[in-house]
Parts: C-alpha cells; sequence; structure tokens
C-alpha cells in the first residue's frame, strides 16, 4: 500500500514539474512572433521581343464552358429543348446524340449582375436563336466565329508578336487575326472577324475591334449582336503560364448599355504548345450542299432535295 502511495505522489511531482518548468528549470521562452510579409509584389511578365512590354507569345486556351453560354446557366440536357411530360426533354432533330449533346454548366463570364443587357425586341430574338439553335448557329455550318467569341472556343489558338506584329491564329476554322499597331481607320468593309488595332497600356494590350457583321454569335445560346458592334479587349499576363482576358462590348443597337465579360487564358507547355488543324468547312458540305447531290442521300438531303423540287 505505502509503495503504492508512493508511486501517486511521485507521478503528481512529475506533473507539477512539466507544468512550471520545476525548480532550477529554465523559464520556457515565449514562441517567437511569426515573421510578417508585406503586400505581394505585383506580376512582372517578362519582356517581349521589343524589349519593353510583356512577351505574350504561345498557345492560349479557356478552361469555361462559355462556349456553350456566356451567362450561368445548370446542365441541361440539350442545347435545344422541346416541351416534355413533366420537364423540357432534346427537341427531335438533336435526341439521338443523347449525352453527348448535353450542357455543362457553367459559372459565366458576364461581368456584373451577369445578365446581358438586351433591348426587349433584342431578347425576343434572343429567344428565337435559342430555340431554333440547330437551323441558326453559325458555329455549325462552319463559319467564322468572330470576337470574342473565338478566344473562348474549346480549341486553342497562338499568339505571335515581334517587336512590329502582332498576329492570331486560331485552331478552329482556320481563323486569323493580325493586330494593327498603328491606326488603320476606318474598317473598309464588314467581316467576320472584324478589323482589329492594338496599344500597350502599361503591360497591357488593348485590342479595339470594329467592322464586325451581323452574322456571329456569342455562343451556342443564341446570343448575338448587330453589325454595330465594337469590342475593346484587354490582354492582361497575371502569371508566367495565366493571362486575363476582358471585354467591353457596345452595341447601341442590341443592348441597353455597354457591359463587360472576363475569364482566364491558360498557356499550354511541352508538346501542347502546338495548334492543330480543324479547317472545319469540309465537314458541313454534307450539310450545306447534300441536298444539290445528283443522288442525294437518304435523310435530311434527300428531304431537302424533294421540298425544293416541289417549288
Amino acid at each position: 500500500m505505502k509503495k503504492l502511495v508512493s508511486i501517486c505522489v511521485l507521478a503528481v511531482a512529475l506533473a507539477a514539474c512539466q507544468q512550471t518548468g520545476g525548480a532550477g528549470a529554465p523559464a520556457k521562452e515565449a514562441a517567437a512572433p511569426m515573421p510578417t510579409t508585406g503586400a505581394m509584389k505585383p506580376y512582372v511578365a517578362p519582356r517581349g521581343p521589343d524589349g519593353v512590354h510583356p512577351d505574350l507569345n504561345g498557345v492560349w486556351q479557356v478552361m469555361n464552358v462559355a462556349n456553350y453560354n456566356i451567362e450561368a446557366h445548370p446542365a441541361q440536357s440539350a442545347m435545344q429543348l422541346r416541351p416534355g411530360p413533366y420537364v423540357p426533354v432534346p427537341a427531335a432533330s438533336v435526341v439521338a446524340l443523347g449525352a453527348v449533346g448535353a450542357v455543362p454548366a457553367g459559372i459565366g463570364i458576364v461581368q456584373g449582375d451577369g445578365k446581358i443587357p438586351y433591348t426587349a425586341d433584342a431578347e425576343k430574338i434572343r429567344d428565337e436563336n435559342r430555340a431554333d439553335w440547330i437551323n441558326r448557329d453559325p458555329e455549325i455550318k462552319c463559319y467564322l466565329p468572330g470576337v470574342p467569341r473565338a478566344n473562348y472556343m474549346q480549341l486553342p489558338f497562338q499568339i505571335f508578336q515581334s517587336d512590329s506584329a502582332f498576329f492570331i491564329a486560331y485552331e478552329y476554322a482556320g481563323a486569323v487575326r493580325n493586330v494593327f499597331l498603328k491606326d488603320p481607320g476606318e474598317a473598309p468593309i464588314d467581316s467576320w472577324m472584324g478589323q482589329s488595332f492594338g496599344h500597350w497600356d502599361g503591360d497591357t494590350f488593348v485590342v479595339e475591334v470594329t467592322g464586325l457583321n451581323d452574322s456571329t454569335w456569342f455562343d451556342r445560346a443564341g446570343n448575338f449582336h448587330s453589325d454595330q458592334i465594337k469590342v475593346t479587349e484587354r490582354w492582361t499576363p497575371t502569371s508566367d503560364l495565366t493571362m486575363r482576358y476582358e471585354a467591353t462590348i457596345e452595341d447601341p443597337a442590341t443592348f441597353t448599355k455597354p457591359w463587360k465579360i472576363a475569364f482566364n487564358l491558360y498557356k499550354h507547355v511541352g508538346e501542347d504548345a502546338q495548334l492543330q488543324q480543324f479547317k472545319c468547312v469540309e465537314f458541313v458540305e454534307e450539310l450545306m450542299y447534300g441536298h444539290l447531290r445528283k443522288n442525294p442521300l437518304p435523310g435530311p438531303a434527300l428531304e431537302k432535295s424533294k421540298e425544293l423540287g416541289k417549288e
């Protein structure tokens, strides 16, 4: 019994020593304060060929789904829907695509309240476009995508920057943009990719795009514009492998006020830093001209040929 009591007293004494440091034990040092750091220094990109401005050369691509719809949207079963028994279901023209034709959810790239400020009349046209997407979306026919849509399609693009030139090549449909570095004046004619004029604002490359025709869309959701559109892009490097893209859209014929989109671009490295070829015009020959064959193939081409024959 005495042995047990002695053990208990020893244990209590040891515990007290651990808490107080014990007699003669050095006082416990106060914890050293955590080092404080100042504000993070802003990123400074490597200089480009002219030795003055950032180097934007490289292959770039988005990691978003804005090409489906630049506004925030939930996942849905198809781009084009029709009323179903309980909820909308894929339209007959796209039902065979199944999950391949479904739309992934997206957080949107429209800034502010996330909504495109359409006029009342323009919003009705947007809704008509959306309801007849399979026949109206210019991407389906491999028409050039226009600006800004070319920059957030699912395929990459490459920037070629020298001390005296700036050129962008897109994998989709072989689209290209030669960015003038001296003001060329008014575009002589409207075109699919418009006319681009660029200048530097510090480390941001600003490009004014005018002379766009009214045939391009912003996405697959029917969002559109008129030929009065002006796009002002801002390309700002944010790290060695990322770049912030912003664009202000002005079009008084379609929108009640200017509005803005913004998203991140990511640079390809290694063997991925190259463009492949996706010149899709030949891929839509059957869609566009199949009905003109001497003997149209069974399917939509044959049906269209018959309809034309009745006229």
